[in-house]
């Protein structure tokens, strides 16, 4: 497939290739929609193994960002940046100020905020180029993964009840895969509510905090996903539940933050075969993008948190439609965005 049939197959409305040398800055910037208002969408530093897979990475993550906040009544588009991380040290500074000129070139059509690989001090240097960014340090909403994990906790009880009849986590056994910002506070959340913790990082010191801190089990990172649990919660990287694993999964639900969780559609469907609760990737972890609505919309921070605790029920309505047209739930939270994504009217 060409770059433009497959941009074209993902209904995209602009992407835009940056390279600065001198701050050893190259990016993608993909607009999927501004059908509803301007994209908004974080940006990812990651190493890829090829120019290709940050492409379609980059891709994937700015169409799912148009459903997120579709489902989420944001009022906003949807669009992601990748940044090719460069190899060794590099200058943080200089990297993201050249971001931040990128963007800003945009004229307000994209709004970026942290995502993997980024953190609220380099959207500080972003914001020293561009007012068009959030997720800053001391400000209003501030760093999103608290109100993530906040929100995916809240979804994980949603699919709990639907899978057991109850939202209640004690003593329910949940693994969880990447213990990152995210990861870390869903873990706290987890741990408040009495469930039992397995967890799995290649960061060995987080591991050893999450043990201290929660009397966790640990378990290889290559293990998580088949390790013997009532729920696994996905916190790393997309594309984990695929051919390979969905068959050795042994959780009765799936509730995490990572993004793309599903390699491709088809495992939805194959989760669903297996009786396996699917909480949909981009419905569950709309916590963090929903404190955009505090500069959007003027938001308090306790409107944002009502909004954030809101996912139990987005969740809930998302699968009870699934089960009502016999769905997956992935196909039904597409269904329950689209309808959103709807000109007034139609």
């Amino acid at each position: 497939m060409s770059i433009f049939d497959r941009i074209a197959s993902l209904g995209h409305e602009q992407v835009i290739f940056c390279q600065e040398p001198a701050s050893q800055y190259r990016a993608i910037l993909c607009i999927h929609s501004t059908r509803l208002g301007p994209a908004i969408g974080g940006t990812r530093v990651l190493r890829y193994a090829s120019e290709e897979d940050a492409l379609v990475d980059a891709l994937r993550l700015s169409r799912a960002m148009t459903y997120k906040n579709a489902a989420a009544g944001l009022g906003v588009g949807g669009g992601k940046a990748v940044i090719l991380a460069p190899e060794g040290d590099f200058d943080r500074e200089k990297l993201f100020r050249a971001h931040g000129r990128a963007i800003d070139r945009l004229g307000g059509r994209f709004t970026t905020g942290e995502d993997v690989g980024t953190s609220p001090a380099d959207m500080e240097f972003v914001a020293l180029e561009t007012k068009w960014v959030g997720g800053r340090t001391g400000r209003a909403g501030g760093d999103p993964s608290p109100w993530t994990a906040l929100g995916v906790f809240c979804g994980m009880q949603a699919a709990a009840h639907a899978q057991w009849g109850s939202r209640d986590l004690r003593g329910r056994s949940v693994a969880i895969q990447g213990l990152g910002n995210v990861g870390m506070a869903l873990g706290q959340h987890l741990h408040e509510a009495g469930a039992r913790l397995i967890v799995a990082d290649v960061n060995v010191d987080r591991v050893r905090r999450a043990r201290e801190a929660w009397d966790a089990t640990s378990v290889e990172p290559d293990a998580v996903l088949a390790a013997e649990a009532d729920i696994l919660a996905p916190c790393a990287l997309g594309g984990v539940l695929n051919d390979e694993s969905v068959p050795r999964i042994r959780a009765q639900v799936v509730a995490g933050a990572a993004n793309n969780q599903l390699l491709d559609d088809c495992h939805g469907a194959m989760l669903a075969g297996r009786g396996i609760v699917y909480a949909p990737d981009y419905i569950i972890n709309a916590g963090g993008v929903l404190t955009a609505g505090v500069g959007l919309h003027g938001w308090s921070l306790a409107e944002v948190e009502t909004k954030v605790r809101g996912i139990f029920d987005t969740v809930g309505e998302v699968l009870a439609l699934a089960r009502r047209d016999g769905l997956p739930t992935n196909q039904a939270a597409d269904r329950f965005a689209e309808i959103r994504l709807q000109p007034s009217g139609s």
